[in-house]
């Protein structure tokens, strides 16, 4: 699927469902890479490449920072701060401008000054923290933010059961009122009962009533630079689910809990590298490096 292919906005009552496949390239239970993060990220939050393509930026969920990593090594090479402490959830930078994520609904704009220093805006949306924001994402072929809810979808019984994932456009500035996607926990659930991908009766009873509401729960998202496909990760559950440009869903893929503690960063490089990051839930937090199939390893 192109990059360029306009996104189609859909109502709550029209939910894409399973009707695609996709050759998924990565093999996320074998990272060609795992490097243990510094105790600064131990509750690693977010994760985004930066624009120059150098280095990831990372932030956790207790403080006001900005970290620069070492793609390589996972080094720590520069820290912006912020100042005071807040729930960060996701980071993402888009062109020159860097942004961060609260869950209560709120999105910080920083900007680097020719001087080094750093102005941010801050940009109220009508998300509140029942929506529970966990992933930032850039989507550039349409030049706006995506915002996964880890709560909350919206209001009313069209969101039963969803999962939302709401638009930030850049260019004017706003929040779009509706989601762009919603992602049917059933037709999760139909993957899960029919063993798709290897995925497992574990997972379909996250699917019961008595769980329901707790049944995936996105806590990242990142597009994916060549194909345009959005790529959502939930720690709940322990799945990546990939969606095309219209939210229908392509793909479903197992994470094994015991390497993938706490995922909740998400990125890729501009080749097509993906990076996942896992907090440290009692150890270190980790980043780990997966290639494509077909791709090189340095």
């Amino acid at each position: 699927m192109p990059s360029g292919t306009e996104s189609t906005e859909r109502s709550v009552s029209e939910t894409p469902t399973v009707t695609k496949s996709l050759a998924f390239s990565y093999r996320l239970n074998e990272p060609d890479t795992v490097i243990l993060l510094p105790v600064s990220l131990t509750e690693i939050s977010g994760l985004s490449p930066a624009s120059d393509g150098r280095f990831l930026l990372a932030n956790n969920d207790e403080q006001g920072k900005i970290f620069y990593l070492d793609k390589e090594s996972g080094e720590v090479v520069r820290e912006l701060i912020l100042g005071g402490q807040a729930d960060f959830e996701g980071i993402e930078m888009a062109g020159e401008l860097i942004f961060l994520a609260q869950s209560n609904g709120n999105i910080h704009e920083v900007e680097i000054t020719g001087t080094g220093n750093l102005r941010t805006t801050l940009h109220k949306t009508h998300l509140k923290s029942e929506n529970d924001i966990e992933g930032l994402g850039y989507d550039p072929a349409n030049h706006r933010l995506l915002l996964a809810c880890k709560g909350k979808a919206g209001k009313g019984v069209g969101y039963k059961r969803k999962r939302a994932i709401y638009a930030f456009d850049l260019n004017q500035q706003k929040l779009k009122d509706d989601p762009v996607f919603l992602i049917d926990r059933d037709e999760i659930q139909k993957w899960a009962d029919e063993g798709k991908n290897g995925l497992t009766k574990k997972l379909a009873e996250f699917f019961e009533p008595s769980l329901a509401d707790d049944a995936f729960a996105p806590s990242g998202i990142a597009v994916h630079p060549l194909t345009g496909e959005i790529y959502v990760l939930s720690s709940v559950g322990k799945i990546l689910v990939v969606l095309d440009s219209t939210g229908s869903i392509l793909h479903i893929e197992p994470l094994d809990p015991g390497l993938h503690r706490q995922p909740e960063g998400i990125c890729f490089d501009r080749d097509g590298t993906l990076f996942i990051s896992n907090e440290g839930k009692g150890g270190s937090g980790k980043l780990m490096r997966f290639k494509a199939s077909g791709q090189t390893v340095n």
